[in-house]
This record gives C-alpha cells, structure tokens and sequence, in this order.
C-alpha cells in the first residue's frame, strides 16, 4: 500500500531553517525581511504540525531545543540545496531566452511569420514576448530587447530603426464590391469607419494629410490594431493600415488598398535596448537578425549575414 505524502508547511519549514541557522529570531527576521513576530508565527505552526518544542522561548530571547536543534541541521542543507538547484535553472533560462517586448499587432503580422528563420539559425535560442502595451522603460524589468514604434528615442536605451511607418486605407476586396469603386478620399463617407483602440487619431491623422473633411469619430472601435485589421479582413468595413505590417496581407489580395496612396506618419519601428547593462550574446544575435530581416547592417557581429526581408 502507497504511504500517503505529507502535506509539508513549507514556508514555516524555511522560517525555521533559516531561524535555526542563526539561532536567534530577529536575525530569521532581518534575513527574510519580515518581523520577529512573523518569524516566531510561522515556527508555533510547524511546532503544532510536527507536535514537539523547537524553541524555547523566554522572555527576551528563544533557544533551540535539542530537537530543534538536531531538525534544524537536517534541514537546512536542503533548503540550501533548493535554492541552488532553482538559481541554476534561473541562470540557464536566462542564458539561452531573450526576453522581448513587442505589441501584439507586430508579434502577430510581422515577427511571427519570420520568426521560423531566427529558430532555424539559433536552435539554442529561445524567444519569450511580452506584448503589454504601455511605454517602454527597460528599468526594473526583465527585458532584454523591444521592437517599438516611436521617435527612437527611450530612456537609457539605444535604438536602431527598422522601417518607417507608413499608413493607407484598407478593406476586403468583397467590401469594396459591396460599396462600390471609391474614386476619392471623400467616398469615405458613405463607409463604416473601424478604429483601434490605441491609434483612436488615426484616421483624423489620414484625413487631415490628404486635405479632406469627413467624420472620422463615427464607427466601430476594437481593442487592438489586430482586432481592427481582421474585422477589414472581414469586410467590417474601412481601416488604417500599417503598411508593413499589412504588405502580406495586401499581397495575397486579403487586404485592398482602394486609394493606393503611401502617407507617413513620422513615427519608425525601431529595434531598442538597455544601456543600463552590457548586451549578452543571445540578445546581439537576435538584434542583428531582426536588423538583416530588413536590410540594415549589423549592430553587433560585422560578419553577420543580411537576410533582406522588406516590411
């Protein structure tokens, strides 16, 4: 018959390592970061679990018991051994990922796809995304790269641009049958207008470059960029489309550019780092890769082989 496994209180198993170690309580409690209180709590609930006297605790002092005395001993090695076994797997995880911060829009349209071939090249390499949306500060993170639209330039960061953000009108071929040729930007009007989110301006930007009056707060609003381009896709309606993330798309006829006209944005889509600490190889090499994916020279390795991919 299978002995039953213990339900071991872990977090009191540690307090009392570490209390044993030191044998007093208020330095458990300095090492820890909690209060002598917290310390002595967490010791009377594995005192109840194991139903023996660990401490002896007096007035202004606590003593070990022999019991706890001989425990403590044979515990502590294992708490030590623990803790090394987790910094080592830390330490390979660290080694062999990059860390990278994208939103969910690029990641999905653009790297993904790509990403097979940087797989392909460095086997060993792992890439982990983080596609929160929210301003990039590399401080108090763990990223170790991000690929970000802006001006370049991010608090103790080094940027290298990729491409320029271009934008156009997009739809379904099938919405654009349904609602006829669109001969000018005007036509607009009589369409349903799809907006992202987080680019709410972008078609009061549109309209404003090509010089022409419509109602650009009307329509439907999605919560990504992504969200807004499939429901294009789809034949929602009318969108502003990121040219290079869309060149796919438009390629393969999923997407229509009715106006075909190319505006720029004055924003770019740069690959970024911290400067705040040296750049470990795995980081350089995915750096340099996705600056060959568009043609640009390497930051890093000058040998480094250019894999022109155009946005």
């Amino acid at each position: 018959m299978q002995e039953q496994r213990l339900n071991l209180p872990l977090n009191p198993l540690r307090a009392f390592a570490i209390a044993s170690r030191h044998k007093t309580f208020t330095a458990a409690a300095r090492e820890l970061g909690v209060s002598q209180v917290a310390i002595s709590r967490q010791i009377a609930i594995l005192e109840n679990y194991l139903n023996v006297s660990l401490f002896e605790r007096g007035t202004r002092s606590a003593k070990l018991t022999d019991v706890g005395r001989a425990f403590g001993l044979e515990i502590a090695g294992l708490f030590d051994e623990l803790e090394n076994a987790t910094h080592r797997i830390i330490s390979q995880e660290t080694q062999s990922t990059v860390n990278l911060r994208v939103h969910p829009t690029l990641a999905h349209l653009w790297l993904m796809p790509r990403l097979p071939d940087f797989m392909q090249r460095y086997p060993d390499i792992r890439v982990r995304f983080d596609t929160r949306v929210e301003p990039l500060d590399f401080r108090g993170t763990h990223l170790d790269v991000a690929v970000q639209l802006g001006s370049g330039h991010w608090k103790d960061a080094k940027a290298r641009k990729l491409w320029d953000e271009e934008i156009d009108v997009i739809c379904s071929a099938d919405y654009l049958e349904k609602v006829g040729p669109l001969e000018k930007p005007a036509d607009v009007e009589r369409c349903e207008l799809l907006h992202s989110r987080y680019r709410r301006r972008a078609w009061e930007h549109w309209a404003e470059t090509i010089g022409v009056q419509i109602d650009y707060r009307r329509g439907m609003e999605f919560d990504t960029s992504l969200l807004t381009f499939s429901a294009a896709e789809q034949g929602f309606g009318l969108a502003i489309g990121q040219l290079g993330l869309l060149d796919d798309l438009v390629g393969r006829g999923r997407l229509v550019r009715p106006f075909d006209m190319r505006i720029a944005t004055g924003a770019s889509f740069y690959v970024t780092w911290p400067t705040t600490a040296s750049v470990n190889v795995k980081t350089k090499k995915f750096i340099d890769w996705l600056l060959g994916q568009v043609g640009e020279t390497p930051e890093f390795y000058s040998g480094s082989k250019v894999v022109l991919s155009q946005p």
